[in-house]
């Protein structure tokens, strides 16, 4: 399942990321006729705040969640309720980027990560789109108790 989520849901296209889905944030310079061009090029449920946006859409026949609410939790119960989430997915994807992560060797990021960090893991990832490098820190449990795993 692929979603792409309008320029006023960053967070909300964050934490899908972190339930592994693919998910396409929407630049600034993207207007709506780019938003419903790329979901339909590339399957995509439109997840938007904009009503006008959320109009058009239905009249493409494109999948669209319009998100109400402004509560983050909510917006993501909102979207995921009728979604099977796989384990083996979560926190797959780059935060930034949507790229899916790959493992990278301890020694190959020693001088690039807080040294805290490196002294207290054996396991990294990488983006190779981005160069970003994660690690199992506090940020990764908090994420993992916010989708209560």
């Amino acid at each position: 399942m692929k979603f792409l989520c309008d320029r006023m849901l960053g967070t909300l296209a964050k934490w899908l990321r972190i339930y592994g889905f693919d998910t396409f944030y929407a630049s600034n310079e993207m207007n709506d006729d780019g938003l419903i061009e790329n979901a339909k090029k590339e399957n995509r449920i439109l997840i938007t705040r904009d009503k006008e946006l959320a109009q058009i859409s239905r009249r493409e026949n494109l999948k669209i969640i319009e998100i109400k609410d402004f509560n983050l939790d909510n917006q993501i119960r909102q979207v995921l309720k009728d979604v099977k989430i796989e384990k083996d997915n979560i926190l797959t994807r780059c935060l930034t980027c949507n790229s899916i992560l790959e493992n990278i060797d301890k020694n190959k990021v020693k001088n690039k990560i807080p040294n805290g960090a490196f002294q207290s893991n054996d396991k990294f990832w990488i983006c190779k789109k981005c160069n970003k490098i994660y690690w199992k820190g506090s940020h990764y449990d908090n994420m993992l108790k916010k989708i209560k795993l």
